[in-house]
């Protein structure tokens, strides 16, 4: 939960909390526990009183829809049918998206040479100036 924060980060928030909260902070931590208890109790309940209603042994990471149907509804046979359309379209895009991911590679490096051509290295001495800009078809519209 705290993964993004250092020590320095969570050292200024616990003093901050206890500048806002003072004395009152160790019951504010023991109210915010409380109800953190209270919510894992009522979520226990919900997932036992879902497994009798169903008749099923029912895990909590099970109550996404997807899990759901995989574990509860589907077999194995079923879930490959299913995935059997999809897998060629998924190679094919696959390999589209790794077609223009060279193509652009390409293009990249060809930008690069042409940065790197003798006539356009600035190691000559003194910098030029760029070439005065002509109006254009494009500009005017």
């Amino acid at each position: 939960m705290f993964e993004n924060l250092n020590w320095w980060e969570i050292g200024a928030l616990l003093l901050l909390a206890l500048l806002i909260f003072g004395d009152r902070l160790p019951v504010v931590i023991n109210d915010g526990l409380r109800m953190v208890r209270n919510l894992r109790a009522m979520a226990r309940n919900a997932t036992g009183d879902l497994s009798r209603e169903l008749g099923t042994d029912i895990q909590l990471e099970d109550l996404h829809p997807k899990a759901f149907i995989r574990k509860h509804l589907l077999s194995e046979e079923d879930e490959q049918a299913i995935r059997k359309p999809l897998q060629g379209v998924y190679d094919n895009l696959r390999a589209d998206v790794t077609g223009v991911h060279d193509d652009l590679k390409d293009v990249a490096a060809a930008v690069d040479l042409r940065k790197k051509a003798p006539g356009g290295s600035a190691a000559g001495g003194a910098a030029t100036a760029p070439a005065p800009r002509t109006a254009s078809y494009d500009d005017a519209t």
